[in-house]
């Protein structure tokens, strides 16, 4: 688009050169015609270039508006997430079962407690004489439904692989696993919305340009990301200027 600005501005100003020699230089008889065509070039590309500037203003608001409606959405997976592997061992790597389990599964609610305890090797070791040692007890209070922990009576969950904006029916993808690390099967997940379709409508070179972004104040790659299946994390790809939390 600079591009473009820039070229406008030229030919603008050349244009208003020639008009300002044909006024000293060019016949009478022939002046009025050819201005009047320069200045309707003139008024033409100052509008096209208004436009284009205007135009990438409006699609960056509508583009930051979206994505904080695309990023609630993810949040909204984030937690759906870590519920499940904090009950399962393991990331949902489906829609459907991730919706059924927040229907139906529950948390533990336990309470650590301190304490003490005869420590028994040391007794012995030192005669008889009775030696204690430290350690917790954990207490299960209870259960509580993971859909009220979460979401209380809000049936968000249900449709929260749906990207809610830009192209309809369009859904995140969602995909989960293990990497090894440390000689560890660490669970991981992904959940993806491609630009092209959160911004579906807009300018197709826009949308290009955007996807191409590589910046710290804007979403870096085509797409808006939850999660990782190449390393242990759990954040989003978005900068901290489109959400409080990451």
């Amino acid at each position: 688009m600079l591009t473009l600005i820039i070229a406008a501005i030229v030919v603008i100003a050349l244009t208003v050169g020639i008009v300002w020699l044909i006024d000293q230089f060019i016949p009478k008889k022939f002046k009025s015609l050819i201005l009047l065509t320069l200045w309707v070039i003139i008024i033409a590309l100052g509008y096209l270039t208004f436009m284009s500037v205007y135009g990438e203003i409006k699609f960056n608001k509508l583009k930051n508006d979206r994505y904080l409606v695309v990023i609630e959405n993810l949040k909204d997976i984030r937690d759906s997430q870590l519920a499940h592997r904090a009950v399962t061992g393991k990331f949902a790597n489906n829609w459907d079962s991730l919706v059924v389990f927040i229907d139906s599964a529950e948390f533990t609610i336990t309470q650590r407690r301190d304490t003490t305890v005869l420590d028994k090797e040391l007794t012995k070791r030192y005669g008889g004489v009775e030696t204690f040692k430290s350690t917790y007890i954990i207490d299960t209070l209870g259960t509580m439904s993971v859909k009220d922990s979460l979401f209380g009576a809000d049936l968000r969950y249900q449709t929260m692989m749906n990207i809610p904006v830009g192209k309809e029916g369009a859904t995140f993808e969602l995909q989960a696993g293990t990497i090894e690390q440390n000689g560890l099967n660490i669970p991981v997940f992904e959940a993806k919305g491609l630009k092209s379709l959160i911004l579906y409508g807009e300018d197709a070179n826009l949308i290009a340009k955007e996807n191409q972004v590589i910046s710290v104040d804007g979403v870096n790659g085509n797409a808006l990301i939850v999660g990782s299946m190449e390393e242990v994390n759990t954040n989003g790809n978005w900068p901290k200027n489109f959400s409080n939390e990451q």
